[in-house]
């Protein structure tokens, strides 16, 4: 994991702005959220596992699954898991794959992001900025 300090640390957005803003550029909101607290996930690339930025966002009033919520943003940061080598390997094709590769448990859940992910990390992180405070 890297984090990437950011100007969104700390700032507060509606819970549905922030999807309507960030769905549109290829964010999903991560299969780790709770009532209280959830992650934008932004999948930069799936070579030998997968790398993400992951904004995480935290309920400020209410709950992420009631409307009208507030949420607070983390410090972005970015994530690599490698996948266990195996069985999963002859699942990697479309959906089919995407199906079992769901489910496979990380080889290495904290794996080093590699070099080239981290100045495409920082300049998402850049893109957010603008998008979401300027």
């Amino acid at each position: 994991m890297i984090e990437i300090p950011s100007r969104l640390e700390g700032k507060q957005f509606s819970l549905h702005q922030l999807e309507q803003t960030l769905k549109p550029l290829g964010y999903a909101i991560g299969g780790g959220w709770d009532y209280d607290h959830g992650y934008f996930d932004y999948k930069i690339a799936d070579h030998l596992g997968y790398q993400f930025l992951r904004v995480p966002f935290q309920a400020v009033d209410g709950q992420l699954d009631s409307h009208g919520t507030t949420v607070e943003l983390g410090r972005p940061f970015l994530l690599a898991h490698k996948y266990q080598r195996g069985i999963d390997d002859f699942a990697d094709v479309g959906n089919a794959g995407a199906a079992f590769n769901q489910f496979a448990e990380p080889q290495d859940p904290d794996a080093t992001v590699p070099e080239p992910y981290i100045s495409v990390g920082k300049a998402l992180v850049q893109e957010l900025e603008r998008r979401l405070l300027d």
